[in-house]
């Protein structure tokens, strides 16, 4: 997994409206990346909501947030239109990003022991490095928590 002061290596994934975004695009302003499992369930909707309303409060700091699944692009349009997320929501169904930056791995899941997203998030300098990573992440004053650390 990512840690602290490491930059990872560029790449391009498409967000919920088929534009492609580059990371290398994104150098000079701070960055939140927030990992979650899939689109429209429970935890990953109650922690995209969290972000939603705090947008504001993180434009207003220069910051910029992404959320990233392994969802295809028309599951991450039809969750940011049912819940008016209005962020950036990158679809990874190759999981090239998700392995990249080592998000997915073994977690627990009702007991068992699966392979899956860990839902994780990734504060970004403006030159691109790690300066802080939550993992796992707790849904319940996470994004209030981001926040802060800006």
């Amino acid at each position: 997994m990512l840690d602290v002061g490491e930059k990872p290596a560029d790449f391009e994934l498409q967000d919920q409206q088929g534009n492609t975004v580059a990371w290398s695009s994104l150098r000079g302003r701070k960055v939140v990346f927030f990992f979650y499992p899939k689109a429209d369930t429970p935890g990953c909707t109650k922690e995209a909501c969290a972000f939603r309303d705090l947008r504001a409060a993180f434009e207003a700091k220069g910051v910029a947030v992404y959320g990233v699944s392994g969802d295809s692009v028309k599951r991450q349009s039809s969750f940011d239109t049912k819940y008016g997320l209005g962020l950036p929501l990158l679809a990874d169904p190759d999981r090239s990003l998700l392995e990249a930056w080592g998000v997915l791995g073994e977690k627990k899941m009702y007991g068992k022991t699966v392979k899956g997203i860990i839902r994780s998030t990734f504060l970004f300098d403006e030159d691109g490095a790690v300066v802080k990573r939550w993992s796992p992440v707790k849904v319940d004053g996470h994004a209030d928590a981001v926040l802060a650390a800006v």
